[in-house]
């Protein structure tokens, strides 16, 4: 009224923040504020740092594949989901992996690259593959799948022998009724072969790591084996028709 101003009073009843310059005034929604951006960018390294370790796994290590087909049962089904071992690009190093027989396979089929089967290793660099109503032979010895399963395995089909060339792999379903493999279209190069079935993650009830099948050679060896037997310009038999049911994964 007559140009007198009031002061207010201190904020902090009779101290006010001038009197000490060492008094710090706190506000919680900074402080709130500060710690929440610290926190965000927090999650966004270990989420960076996470799919960076996955993207390395998934190039060097495993790599989830999908099961098409019914080729491979009774172990593998269609629609389901496996990782494969990949670290068998590395076999000539001592650590790595190795192919061996009875290993299931992924690789890119020989006549057309784009696509991708799955089949088991039956005959590897070397070996002579025999079918003989039904039954594998190998080197002369009759092979003892115990994994198959015999109302799969029903046409008892015969192979003229075949010599697995070095660097090849020969593989088969082992539903053999109904699988399209090296009986019909040839051998496999070995830099095609790109994974080795690992574990199965796909559906949760059947989830399992899939095992190595110990493949034994029971009975002697059959007669006229020559072991320095040479093998033919084109390495494989004939081809036969093609047979329905393939099994292949897709990435």
């Amino acid at each position: 009224m007559f140009g007198i101003r009031k002061r207010r009073p201190p904020p902090f009843g009779g101290v006010h923040i001038d009197d000490d310059k060492d008094i710090q005034v706190h506000k919680p929604e900074d402080a709130s504020r500060d710690n929440l951006w610290s926190e965000a960018r927090l999650l966004l390294r270990d989420l960076i740092f996470a799919l960076m370790i996955a993207a390395l796994v998934v190039v060097f290590i495993v790599q989830p594949v999908k099961v098409e087909g019914t080729s491979m049962l009774p172990r593998l089904h269609d629609g389901e989901r496996i990782f494969v071992n990949k670290l068998i690009y590395y076999d000539d190093y001592r650590w790595a992996p190795k192919i061996d027989r009875g290993d299931i396979v992924v690789f890119w089929f020989p006549d057309d690259p784009s696509k991708s089967y799955i089949k088991r290793v039956i005959g590897l660099p070397g070996d002579r593959i025999e079918v003989h109503e039904g039954i594998v032979r190998v080197n002369g010895r009759d092979l003892e799948e115990t994994y198959l399963d015999p109302r799969l395995n029903l046409s008892h089909r015969s192979l003229q022998e075949v010599y697995v060339r070095p660097n090849y792999y020969f593989v088969m379903g082992d539903n053999r009724d109904n699988s399209s493999d090296s009986r019909i279209w040839g051998l496999v190069p070995k830099k095609y072969i790109y994974g080795k079935a690992l574990l199965r993650y796909w559906p949760l009830t059947a989830a399992s790591v899939i095992h190595h099948e110990d493949i034994n050679q029971a009975g002697p060896q059959s007669p006229g084996f020559t072991p320095t037997f040479q093998p033919t310009p084109e390495g494989f038999t004939t081809p036969q028709p093609y047979i329905p049911g393939e099994s292949s994964p897709q990435p």
